[in-house]
């Protein structure tokens, strides 16, 4: 609306928002306010609402957001349709209701707009952290805002701030892995991305939602949602410093997790979402709850008698929308201020953060979606090579004993296992089930198109089934060599849902085994009994414990969930046409016995000696861990600097060497160990890294910045500060001393 149509002071564009909201909040009932701090989905929520109730429930309770699609239970798939239900909705929205507020619509796009069908998918996020690229985050991220917003969505229900350092965990795939400080490099690149450079979000873009705050990541027992036990200082020192980045990047919304820590339920603890979130980190953005987190309180956690109760103690820890909340909560609000229970100045501080955001965003200036727009935009083909791209720097070489990859133009090739033909199970989950008029091929069909072999398949075994072991086997005893794609299939959250995972509860994958069920190792075994020269791909969302594989298979890839371009992509790095070039993100256990198995562990006392304790760190694949196709040598080691005083940087300094025939990339790793302090420190914390590309024969200098901030400790009370000290500084084998002064008083 321009500004000679303006009826309202909010209507007019050129008034500054803060007097735009200033209006329109004094026009405002206390009901149309209390709609706009609750959501609603679209589809199969209980059961099944669909567009005509979301009018309803926009006249009858001002529901202020809605997930129009974009999340497992969504009616809408196509780009066209969910364009053309998002601009139903918005206009019904701003034409139909007294003052005209719009819609903020949202979705669930955690690697690419990936519920939506021919929407560009990016490898699951331990996938792309195993780029350690920052730059092609933040690429991939603009890709997936531009893609949501052509299709009317406003804000992503990510990124996923967690830290993944526990495999059992049913959304570790979902996260940047293991290390705070890649978890927290790669969170800025995308919460760049995803809004824009420091958080100017224009009609290309959409709202980051930093999730899940503040410690998702370590339930006990790995199951998901149950309480996180874990010290202040850790919750500091791990799980903070990716919502810290988040924040500093200018994130416009945070979610809690669904967890408990310390007792607190997160979503009803002011400890949480006010003094640490708002007064402590400085967020000024709106809060939003995961989806029946408010419910949890009542349902679960037992910590308030009935829903009323928990919207009240909600609103009161500093929740601003409860992004499932329809009219139940609305009411419950409504309720709440005229009883006296919750002050209306207190719902004004919520609706004043959500009016800010929409119109910051325009959309109190008419903006709706086009359906042909949707359409072109989503995978377009600059989206499209981004993603190939993506793909192909985070497929890890595991191993490759006697070079048999890449693969020497053999005349057949047997493929088999059960995700070497599933293109559902390579894009993974948080994206369709329904693989029908979704692009892509699959790792079966993307050998047959990059290579003129001849290909031979059988699946042999599903994923926890038997198929036809044998028939596999004899066709790979004729093969030249043989490839199988093991691992697991689509999930989200605990392993499921049933009715989407397409297998039961308990049954693999689960979070009580990492190792490969008996259909799949009997099926690799019998494989690898034939003689023929036999590859592993790890097709999975996690690490799995595949101790026999490592031993006796020529090759191992990790592919991840690469997306829907990885059958390609993944038939490229086995050919040779590129080089897979990723490192690994996490550790990759040897057994669930092993667990936790975490590269950046505590120090500690071995009581009775050293010999009598086997190793705290003992991995069957390193964190960092990858190889390539050429040979790198990493030699010079230097410092700008041997010691730094407080707020100083030190330049650590390479030389990256390319003795092999082919052009190959590094990731040059840097490691930093404390060798005392007041604290108990990690052994080892990677403190810096950067990619580097470098053709045959030549050699590039890699420059890595420390600051003195970087080297700092937390204590339980105490904030993040630097202490006097020495720290080893480590890349490859390569190794310096760095002294650190401060002005920190003991």
């Amino acid at each position: 609306m321009s500004e000679s149509e303006a009826r309202h002071p909010y209507e007019d564009p050129s008034l500054s928002t803060e007097a735009r909201i200033d209006d329109l909040l004094d026009r405002m009932t206390l009901e149309e306010k209390a709609g706009q701090l609750v959501g609603m989905p679209l589809g199969n929520f209980e059961r099944g609402r669909d567009v005509d109730e979301a009018k309803e429930l926009v006249d009858e309770h001002h529901l202020g957001s809605v997930a129009p699609f974009g999340w497992g239970g969504a009616f809408y798939w196509t780009p066209d349709e969910c364009a053309e239900v998002a601009r139903e909705l918005q206009e019904y929205a701003r034409e139909e209701t007294r003052l005209g507020i719009p819609l903020l619509f949202n979705a669930d796009a955690v690697h690419g707009h990936a519920y939506v069908k021919g929407a560009t998918t990016f490898p699951n996020g331990l996938g792309m952290a195993a780029t350690w690229d920052t730059e092609l985050t933040k690429r991939a991220g603009e890709v997936t805002g531009r893609e949501l917003r052509a299709t009317g969505i406003h804000q992503n229900y990510g990124p996923t701030c967690d830290v993944g350092r526990d495999p059992r965990w049913g959304r570790a795939h979902e996260t940047y892995g293991e290390s705070p400080y890649l978890v927290k490099e790669l969170i800025g690149a995308e919460v760049t991305g995803l809004q824009g450079e420091h958080g100017n979000v224009d009609d290309e873009s959409v709202i980051a939602t930093a999730k899940h705050f503040p410690a998702y990541g370590e339930p006990r027992r790995g199951e998901d949602a149950a309480p996180v036990e874990i010290s202040n200082s850790t919750l500091r020192r791990v799980f903070l410093p990716s919502f810290e980045a988040a924040v500093e990047a200018d994130v416009w919304s945070v979610m809690p997790c669904y967890n408990s820590i310390d007792g607190e339920a997160v979503h009803g603890s002011r400890r949480f979402l006010t003094e640490l979130l708002r007064e402590e980190l400085g967020f000024d953005g709106h809060v939003v709850s995961d989806w029946g987190g408010v419910d949890h309180l009542q349902n679960d956690h037992k910590v308030t008698p009935d829903d009323e109760a928990s919207s009240r103690l909600t609103r009161q820890a500093g929740l601003d929308v409860i992004s499932v909340g329809m009219g139940r909560h609305a009411e419950h609000t409504v309720d709440l201020v005229e009883s006296g229970e919750l002050s209306e100045d207190r719902i004004d501080e919520s609706v004043r953060r959500v009016l800010r955001a929409k119109f910051e965003l325009g959309l109190f200036e008419g903006e709706t979606a086009d359906p042909e727009e949707a359409e072109a935009t989503l995978r377009d083909e600059e989206h499209v090579q981004l993603s190939r791209e993506s793909i192909q720097k985070s497929i890890t070489l595991l191993q490759n004993d006697g070079d048999v990859l890449p693969l020497d133009d053999p005349d057949e090739i047997f493929v088999g296992g059960p995700n070497a033909d599933d293109l559902i199970a390579q894009i993974g989950g948080w994206s369709i089930m329904d693989e029908e008029g979704v692009p892509g091929k699959t790792i079966r069909e993307g050998l047959e198109s990059v290579t003129d072999a001849e290909i031979t398949y059988e699946r042999g075994a599903g994923v926890a089934e038997y198929d036809d072991v044998e028939a596999a086997a004899e066709k790979a005893a004729e093969a030249d060599v043989a490839v199988v794609a093991v691992g697991e299939d689509w999930y989200i959250h605990e392993f499921g849902p049933q009715q989407d995972a397409g297998h039961p509860t308990g049954e693999f994958p689960t979070r009580t085994e990492l190792e490969l069920p008996d259909p799949q190792i009997e099926l690799v075994k019998a494989i690898q009994e034939t003689g023929t020269p036999t590859i592993g791909l790890l097709v999975t969302g996690r690490p799995l414990a595949i101790p026999w594989m490592a031993e006796h298979l020529d090759a191992l890839m990790m592919t991840y969930f690469p997306g829907s371009e990885g059958g390609e992509v993944v038939a490229e790095a086995l050919t040779g046409e590129i080089e897979p070039a990723g490192r690994l993100p996490v550790s990759i256990p040897k057994s669930s016995g092993h667990l936790p198995t975490y590269f950046n562990y505590l120090r500690h006392p071995r009581p009775i000696g050293d010999d009598e304790h086997t190793d705290s760190y003992d991995p069957l694949f390193e964190f960092g861990h990858g190889l390539g196709y050429s040979e790198i040598e990493t030699t010079g080691l230097s410092l700008s600097a041997d010691a730094i005083g407080p707020g100083e940087t030190v330049d650590v300094e390479v030389t990256v060497e390319n003795v092999g025939d082919r052009a190959s990339s590094e990731v040059v790793q840097l490691y930093v160990t404390d060798e005392w302090s007041t604290r108990v420190t990690p052994i080892r914390e990677l403190k810096g890294f950067q990619r580097v590309e470098v053709d045959a024969g030549d050699t590039a200098t890699v420059t890595l910045e420390l600051s003195g901030e970087e080297l700092g400790v937390v204590g339980p009370d105490t904030p993040h500060h630097v202490e006097d000290g020495v720290f080893e500084l480590r890349v490859d084998d390569l190794e310096a001393e760095l002294t650190v002064e401060s002005e920190y008083d003991y």
